[in-house]
Order: structure tokens, then sequence, then C-alpha cells
């Protein structure tokens, strides 16, 4: 076979392993709508027993700082396996996106799950990595970008 045949074969090789990886993402407000599902379905709940069947009410649940964190590391612990399982959490299947690699695009693992979780934490407090998307392309928020995640839209 002659270079030049092989130089063709290798772009077209090439041009269509990009074309598999073009992603739909997911838009800004879509991510919104599926956080505040989440946050009813999943952490609402556990508050809910956390407050009234672990402890004596809202006051006993304000005052223990240790109610609080349990609250939200049980939230970010059943976050993390919804996306290491499925890549969706309720909220995110409902609004029909998905939390998979950025290079790979297949579901990402427990642990990486629970950086990005870790990750959000972090990104919330400053507000400013939440509005990264607003001037990216591709709506990657600062979590996304630390732990190696997109948001994308799933075909059904």
């Amino acid at each position: 076979m002659r270079f030049r045949d092989l130089k063709k074969q290798s772009q077209k090789n090439n041009h269509t392993q990009k074309k598999q990886t073009k992603f739909k993402y997911a838009t800004y407000p879509e991510r919104i709508k599926a956080f505040i599902t989440d946050m009813f379905m999943i952490y609402i709940p556990i508050l809910y027993i956390i407050t009234y069947l672990v402890l004596d009410g809202k006051d006993a649940f304000q005052e223990s700082a240790i109610a609080q964190f349990i609250g939200v590391a049980l939230y970010g612990f059943i976050y993390a396996l919804f996306l290491a399982k499925s890549g969706q959490t309720p909220g995110k299947k409902a609004y029909t996106i998905k939390v998979v690699d950025a290079k790979t695009g297949e579901n990402i693992a427990f642990l990486r799950a629970l950086l990005r979780f870790l990750a959000f934490l972090f990104t919330a407090t400053t507000f400013l990595g939440l509005l990264l998307p607003f001037v990216r392309n591709d709506n990657r928020t600062l979590h996304d970008l630390i732990a190696g995640t997109i948001l994308v839209r799933v075909d059904s």
C-alpha cells in the first residue's frame, strides 16, 4: 500500500473517532432542575429522618453539628452510589441527563463520584465555580473540571 493511501485512511479513522466523542451537553437550567429534584427526593427525607426519628425535633437538629454533618455525608454517599451505578440520580434521570467521564463517555467510579460531590461542596461555597458554565461551551462547572466529568443528555 502506498504511503498516501495509508495517510488518507489514518485521517479518515481520526475523523470518525472525533465524531464518536461528541456529546450533547446538558444545559444549565436542566442541571438546576435535576439538583432541586434530588434535594427533594434524597436530601429532605434524610433530614426528616435525622430530625424527627433520631433526634427530638428541629431545635435538637439545629444545635447538633454532628447531625448536620451526618445528613450531608449520607446524602453525598447516596449521591455517589447513584452516579457510580448508573451515572444518574433520580433528578438527572427525570431530566434525561447523565454524568460521564469527560474523555471516554463512560460511567464514573464511586470514589470519583464522591470526589465530584466534595468538589461540589467547595464550589457551592465559593459560588464562582457555579458561574463557570456561562463562559464555557461545554457547560462544565468547576467540580466537573476537578473530577474530569461532564453532564450529557441521554437519548432515550
